[in-house]
């Protein structure tokens, strides 16, 4: 019987110049390495996965790994399927044995099996973007807002902000793009779409959403699809933009701790 803490046989070491090592230990059923966060993403989606995308790898300069949960499709996700819920924890529980160090997820509303999972695996869980909302709340003046960009409104319900950790939904003004022409290409898996026209949409609403409501202090994208046209938003609107990116890097910094170097 293995006594061991799980975090005692998860490898957190830095190989370098200021560490070496001539012992190193490797947990038992992981085999690829030098990933800390493991990705959660949907299974059949049809569109253009862009750099920027959390489904694209060229978004990150650091290595991830993507665990499919089967049958999860959009209009199930989006509409927050709790008979999902075990095929959730079970592609969790994979990427735990598998070696990562922390999950996240490709779409926002993979937050409606948020605190489950994280009750169901021994390592931390931040599965959609919308869990950063406490934090984005805190560096705001009291009477402002966070403006969301949503593919899909009506699945921004209590139980997903609950989730979350997301207690005062109030603070939320939030744009629905569902509707959108270029971009329900995406929520309808079209297989293809337009991007500047796409690029455009998005930039229109979230100006629109800023000069209908001056008190937005931060912009928050609920989906996996739009930190490619972050920038684009963050030079239209004038405001911190948060997205799934913003989310992964902060979970691989806090899981990946390196020595420094330099003089004092």
């Amino acid at each position: 019987m293995n006594s061991k803490k799980p975090n005692q046989e998860r490898e957190y070491g830095y190989l370098g110049i200021a560490t070496p090592k001539t012992v190193v230990t490797q947990k038992r059923g992981q085999y690829v390495t030098g990933y800390s966060v493991g990705i959660l993403y949907l299974d059949g989606c049809w569109y253009p996965v862009l750099p920027g995308n959390v489904a694209n790898l060229c978004t990150y300069d650091f290595p991830v790994r993507l665990k499919v949960v089967p049958d999860c499709n959009t209009s199930r996700l989006l509409s927050g399927d709790f008979t999902l819920l075990d095929s959730v924890i079970k592609a969790a529980q994979e990427l735990e044995a598998e070696g990562a160090r922390a999950i996240s997820a490709a779409c926002g509303f993979f937050g409606n099996f948020q605190n489950k999972v994280a009750a169901a695996v021994d390592i931390p869980v931040y599965l959609s973007s919308v869990v950063q909302i406490p934090w984005i709340k805190t560096g705001l003046k009291p009477n402002q807002k966070i403006g969301m960009l949503t593919a899909y409104a009506k699945g921004i319900t209590p139980n997903l902000f609950a989730s979350c950790g997301v207690h005062d939904p109030g603070i939320c003004i939030v744009k629905d793009l569902s509707g959108l022409p270029e971009f329900s290409a995406i929520i309808e898996d079209r297989g293809t779409f337009d991007n500047e026209k796409l690029r455009k949409e998005v930039v229109d609403a979230a100006v629109a959403m800023v000069n209908d409501h001056p008190d937005i202090g931060a912009i928050l994208l609920e989906c996996s699809d739009l930190p490619p046209y972050a920038s684009d938003i963050q030079r239209a609107v004038k405001l911190p933009v948060f997205d799934f990116i913003t989310l992964i890097r902060w979970i691989h910094f806090a899981t990946s701790q390196k020595p420094y170097y330099g003089f004092i």
